[in-house]
């Protein structure tokens, strides 16, 4: 079983020489690149970091911060990738659960970030990510192994504390040798991602997958919907990867007469756009679409390619393009396995599973039971082995291509003086996926505006975390247990609402 840097130099064997990783104007064959990492893993171990030393890590989409991760993977060192636009709160939270050895940040996040270090007392070392190229040394030997915790991506918890999933080696190496198989690409594709590097999709499928195709990759600091094509163009991109609302927000774009004259052909996206607005997009663009489900603690999921599944239902198991028959699927309601036509839980069981939650013995034993991964996740069985997804049983809100908690907004309302109680859901979004909506107790006495509490709330949070409704009600639903009941809350769109999204008429860019 390969490692991440093993499949690296299993591809490096056969080309050395042939261009790799195209950034903004800078290319990288696959032998530079091997050379870059091996110069930024050399000076990591110089100052300390070694077999599972903890690398914290903040810092938007640059060529520098792929090749820190792959030389973090080559030492065998644990990378927690966090998103950039997280609050101090957020910063610190993580700092203080972790305690890394390094923190690795850009210019833009230095201050904060050591000041976040300062407050939880973790006495890491922070580093700019474009400081870590200053070795001459040799590069160190491999010293990962494939059983090895290798990344810990954070996720929103129900209990307001962030889970950070433990996902191997193994796994990140799976995925990047399935993902071509799923995806049908040969060393003649490139691919490109502008979906961040804090995340599992564009390290393990775009990375990993370029990587055991021998193809080309092409990383973009962020997503932009006027000029995603031109960037298609510009580097000769095949395939890209979609996440969320980037798809409803290049439709938006005004349609042109060479929007199909592009050189893009495939597309994996998730979830799944309904048929028709699957088939509008595949034809102004000239592409295929390929859908797949897959979560940060298991990137063996599903995956549906025309021609093989109903449209509609989220495919079948992904296997792996050697190792044959590795991934399975039940569908469970309680300790009952459903029939065809029945719906219950989703549950995966592969050798790319997380190996738990950091720190979350409990949450962990509740997830992971007999080998099996509780995906959280409601859907219906069909008659040719596919899976048509219901609803999610659990209460996570997923926003622009982010998991959030609901309960994390509600504390960072009711900490508002005006604020007796909130309760958060999320509601349809015309972007897919969903956007955020408050319900707001005042307390008695107080008047406030909801401008107020929406800036209150995004001094505290992510900008993907703040919501984009609110809505004044003088009390809210509650079960008998006293907890509010949220499925009694609306999700329809009334009069009594407030949008307070400023974002949500331009419709152009998407940050990741």
């Amino acid at each position: 079983m390969l490692t991440i840097p093993e499949l690296f130099e299993r591809t490096l064997e056969r080309r050395s020489d042939r261009r790799w990783l195209s950034y903004e104007d800078d290319t990288y064959t696959y032998g530079e690149a091997h050379r870059r990492i091996g110069s930024i893993a050399d000076a990591l171990a110089q100052i300390g970091i070694e077999h599972q030393s903890m690398v914290f890590a903040t810092t938007r989409n640059s060529a520098d911060y792929l090749f820190t991760w792959l030389a973090v993977m080559r030492l065998g060192a644990i990378f927690v990738p966090v998103n950039p636009a997280s609050s101090p709160s957020e910063l610190e939270g993580l700092l203080a659960q972790v305690r890394p050895r390094l923190a690795v940040t850009d210019t833009e996040l230095r201050e904060v970030v050591e000041k976040s270090i300062a407050e939880t007392g973790a006495g890491s070392t922070v580093i700019m990510v474009d400081e870590l190229t200053a070795s001459s040394g040799e590069p160190p030997p491999i010293g990962a192994r494939p059983d090895d915790v290798s990344v810990m991506i954070p996720t929103s918890g129900t209990t307001g504390r962030s889970k950070l999933v433990m996902q191997t080696q193994r796994a990140y190496a799976m995925a990047g040798e399935g993902f071509p198989f799923w995806m049908g690409l040969t060393e003649e594709d490139r691919l490109m991602t502008s979906l961040p590097l804090f995340h599992i999709n564009a390290p393990a499928y775009s990375t990993l997958g370029s990587v055991a195709a021998g193809a080309g990759l092409v990383l973009l600091s962020r997503f932009s919907g006027s000029g995603f094509l031109d960037s298609a163009r510009r580097y000769g991109a095949t395939e890209f990867n979609a996440i969320g609302a980037m798809l409803e927000i290049l439709m938006r774009q005004p349609e042109s007469e060479d929007d199909t004259d592009n050189p893009l052909r495939l597309c994996y996206t998730g979830p799944t756009p309904p048929r028709e607005r699957q088939l509008e997009i595949e034809r102004r663009f000239d592409l295929q679409l390929i859908c797949g489900y897959a979560l940060s603690e298991s990137p063996y999921g599903l995956i549906w390619r025309k021609g093989t599944r109903p449209y509609g239902t989220l495919g079948s198991l992904r296997q792996h393009p050697t190792m044959g028959e590795v991934g399975f699927g039940r569908v469970m309601d309680g300790e009952r396995e459903v029939e065809v036509g029945e719906t219950g839980e989703l549950q995966l069981k592969n050798p790319a599973l997380m190996l738990g939650y950091y720190d979350m013995p409990e949450e962990t034993e509740r997830v992971l039971a007999d080998g099996w991964l509780r995906t959280g996740d409601l859907v219906t069985v069909n008659d040719d082995e596919t899976f048509t997804f219901v609803g999610r049983k659990k209460e996570l809100i997923r926003r622009r291509g982010e998991n959030l908690s609901p309960l994390e907004v509600e504390v960072a309302l009711e900490v508002h003086p005006a604020v007796a109680e909130a309760a958060v859901i999320g509601v349809p979004s015309e972007l897919s996926e969903e956007d955020v909506k408050a319900f707001v107790v005042l307390a008695t006495g107080h008047a406030v505006e909801m401008v107020e509490l929406r800036d209150f709330v995004a001094e505290r949070l992510a900008p993907f975390k703040v919501p984009r409704y609110f809505e004044l009600v003088d009390e809210l639903p509650h079960t008998p247990t006293g907890r509010i009941s949220k499925p009694q809350l609306a999700r329809d769109r009334n009069d009594a609402e407030e949008d307070l999204d400023t974002r949500a008429s331009s419709g152009g860019e998407a940050h990741g």
